[in-house]
């Protein structure tokens, strides 16, 4: 079997789900209790998902630039361990980096001029308000301890049946944004080259997200996969919607068939979902400040969401995705509500398909009967066949997006 078989069209079609422990979320890694990982994996199994994406905070993984935490390492081999037999497959997130509103940093990162994207909190060893950090893209030393950690976690784990991806970032423009097109290309290529290198037999991507589809953040569809064997996309019509319905259906497929445009590569949808509305409510706007920001929130009734989700996933087949990956596992326990992300990004508490109590939300049991209909990967439909040039799509991407966009609804 090549590095691709398993995204061939015909194969069954992969569902799997982002992971972060319902009672640890970011702290999973500096309080690991691999019994709680067994109990949950065994719930996503279950479920009937395949994939289960995971985030090596990098602060966890290398406290300083020339270690990688024996400790950390260890947890991320039972972690392996646990996913193998149960025959789940891991979706593994190096640098991370930006995550769920804030930025984790390692300590030794900072110090640089870098401006932090959006004024999001920076995060480090337990300072809330750390400062700017080093450009992860062109500086040195950040480069070098960026391959230090490849070269130790997948040397380390190189071939093991419970990896099935190896990820260069998490939405990394949400970390810091490059400072040129090229930037953002040589350091996807170095660093997926590397990759390739050190285990030419498992999957290589990069996690970006729907602003590399209509904006100008330097991470391009069509360059930074171009050393990626598959392109994955991130798409939440609660954020981007181009003005339309939050849970407009056509929004996830739609990125989907454009990431693969651009990209002249397979993609899978490996982030979307939605934050929902306590049991039993509809859909509600949650507004709230903190230190004089506003903030404003869609919050989806748990039975709307569900339809949401069964009207994308066969979408999903339909233009061809290699499989989708829904945002998030678990609801946040109430014991992390004060601590962030949850503290300030109050919607950030609700995105999972299980509660905080650990029951099912209804879009869990989606995943389940569509899972059991037996999907299967199949070529795209007319109107995901776009043709699109990189250099005239990124001169304007976001009108550019648009138009695709409308002409990718007429066509349904």
């Amino acid at each position: 079997m090549t590095v691709l078989d398993d995204l061939d069209v015909g194969r069954p079609f992969p569902l799997g789900v982002n992971y972060w422990p319902r009672r640890k979320a970011m702290y999973w890694w500096k309080d690991f209790e691999p019994a709680e990982v067994a109990e949950e994996f065994d719930l996503i199994a279950e479920l009937g998902l395949r994939l289960v994406r995971i985030f090596l905070l990098w602060e966890d993984f290398q406290p300083t630039p020339r270690a990688v935490s024996e400790p950390a390492l260890a947890h991320l081999e039972t972690v392996c361990e646990l996913a193998a037999a149960r025959g789940l497959g891991l979706d593994v997130t190096f640098f991370t980096g930006h995550m769920s509103g804030p930025n984790w940093a390692p300590s030794w990162l900072l110090g640089g001029s870098q401006p932090v994207p959006a004024g999001r909190q920076v995060i480090s060893d337990g300072d809330l308000d750390a400062g700017p950090y080093r450009d992860p893209y062109t500086d040195s030393l950040a480069l070098e301890a960026a391959e230090l950690q490849l070269r130790t976690v997948i040397g380390r784990l190189a071939g093991h049946p419970g990896v099935w991806a190896w990820n260069l970032g998490n939405e990394p423009d949400n970390f810091a944004v490059p400072a040129t097109d090229e930037d953002g290309a040589a350091w996807a290529g170095r660093m997926l080259g590397l990759m390739a290198e050190l285990d030419p037999a498992r999957h290589r991507t990069v996690g970006l997200h729907a602003p590399s589809l209509s904006s100008h953040n330097h991470l391009r569809a069509d360059q930074v996969f171009a050393a990626a064997d598959f392109a994955v996309m991130h798409a939440y019509p609660i954020y981007a919607n181009f003005g339309g319905d939050p849970l407009d259906p056509d929004i996830v497929p739609f990125a989907t068939a454009l990431t693969a445009a651009l990209s002249g590569k397979p993609t899978l949808m490996e982030e979307f979902g939605a934050c929902t509305a306590p049991p039993g409510s509809d859909t509600v706007d949650w507004q709230w400040s903190h230190h004089g920001r506003d903030h404003r929130q869609v919050m989806v009734g748990e039975e709307r969401l569900a339809e949401h989700v069964e009207q994308v996933l066969p979408r999903l087949v339909e233009v061809g995705s290699r499989g989708a990956v829904m945002w998030c596992f678990a609801d946040y326990h109430e014991s992390l509500w004060d601590r962030p992300p949850c503290d300030v990004q109050l919607h950030e508490r609700h995105f999972g398909l299980v509660r905080p109590d650990g029951s099912l939300k209804p879009h869990a049991e989606v995943l389940r009967r569509f899972i059991a209909s037996g999907p299967i990967i199949g070529e795209p439909s007319a109107r995901a066949r776009m043709e699109v040039d990189g250099a005239a799509f990124y001169a304007d991407p976001e009108a550019a997006a648009l138009a695709l966009y409308r002409d990718f609804r007429s066509a349904r």
